[in-house]
């Protein structure tokens, strides 16, 4: 059982659920957004729907988790009836190869183009997310770094499409366009950065509640960022692509 304070325990009740409504809030945002987007960009806005959904349905499973693993301000981290931290693991191996779907969704490149990206950034997503799993649940410091430079290995393939290979599909979209893109893939970068970090604090001496409470605040924040102001930025590219092609304003 962790300790908590009541500031700490109460802090991340709170985050979860600010997790919990971005994600609801920003489903239905994209939802009712559909009309205001050409057609052939409606299922990027799908997409991003159902990364928020599918992370709203799981902040809800860890919402529960941690308040059935509480006997007041102690919480359960091992043995039956824990927090679940696997939660977050589901999530991201359905969510984030999706993101990176969203973008070349909303894109609408060549189709040959199209299927060349994305049978090569969805594979590396899921491994990256799977072999960082094993070192998140374990104690062993030597395990966790084995599996994280293991998973650092696809991060860093998906980078090299991001940063190269699309980048040379960027120069035929619309004014504004290629820039956007441009900070969709920093956002991306410096959001998945935080979970490496949260995932290296007991290496890092940051142990105990402060360890699990920074985690937990974390990863909260990095899935928002990446995911609801992510969405609503492929939104935006929505907008912009439509306007360019003579979509009216003021739908």
């Amino acid at each position: 059982m962790l300790e908590l304070t009541a500031n700490q325990w109460n802090t991340l009740y709170n985050v979860f659920s600010f997790g919990l409504i971005s994600m609801l809030a920003c489903t239905v945002y994209t939802l009712v957004s559909q009309s205001r987007v050409l057609p052939k960009y409606r299922n990027a806005l799908v997409l991003s729907s159902m990364v928020t959904f599918i992370a709203g349905y799981h902040y809800w499973r860890i919402f529960n988790s941690f308040s059935d693993a509480s006997d007041g301000y102690k919480v359960a981290t091992t043995g039956a009836g824990s927090f679940n931290e696997g939660y977050r693991y589901v999530d991201w191996l359905l969510t984030v190869p999706l993101l990176l779907v969203e973008v070349i969704a909303v894109l609408a490149l060549a189709k040959a183009v199209s299927s060349s990206l994305i049978t090569r950034l969805v594979p590396a997503s899921a491994a990256m997310i799977a072999l960082g799993y094993p070192g998140e649940i374990s104690a062993d410091d030597g395990t966790k770094i084995l599996w994280g430079v293991l998973s650092t290995i696809p991060f860093l393939y998906i980078l090299y499409v991001l940063f190269v290979e699309l980048g040379k599909s960027l120069e035929r979209q619309p004014a504004g366009v290629a820039a956007t893109v441009g900070r969709l893939r920093w956002l991306l970068l410096a959001t998945w950065g935080v979970y490496p970090i949260s995932y290296l604090f007991p290496l890092l001496n940051i142990t105990g509640t402060d360890a699990f409470m920074y985690r937990q605040i974390g990863y909260t924040v990095a899935d928002v960022l990446a995911k609801c102001v992510f969405g609503l930025t492929i939104y935006k590219i929505a907008k912009m692509k439509s306007a360019a092609e003579g979509m009216s304003e003021d739908k």
